[in-house]
């Protein structure tokens, strides 16, 4: 399985501290090996799963999808306008 980033974790990710960064690793790393740990969304988001973790005090989301036998991470983010932000992501590709 080869796990493929969007451009919007990219983005994200380039202003994590290093810590952080291992921390995602770590969760990345959980996902690839069990894939059904986050939770299927419905309706607009339908294929899109996500998985709830903490970095220090603050809950992040991470959006993730599989195409053909790859794993995409579509978005991350806080948990505050997360869904709208991810819905207006996914309108636009």
């Amino acid at each position: 399985m080869k796990i493929v980033q969007s451009r919007s974790v990219e983005r994200k990710v380039k202003k994590f501290a290093q810590r952080e960064k291992r921390a995602l690793d770590k969760q990345i790393r959980k996902i690839a090996n069990n894939p059904s740990i986050g939770s299927e969304k419905k309706g607009d988001l339908r294929g899109i799963y996500v998985h709830k973790f903490k970095l220090q005090t603050t809950q992040y989301l991470l959006a993730y999808r599989f195409v053909g036998g790859d794993l995409e991470l579509v978005m991350i983010g806080p948990h505050e306008n997360y869904y709208r932000d991810l819905k207006s992501y996914m309108k636009s590709r």
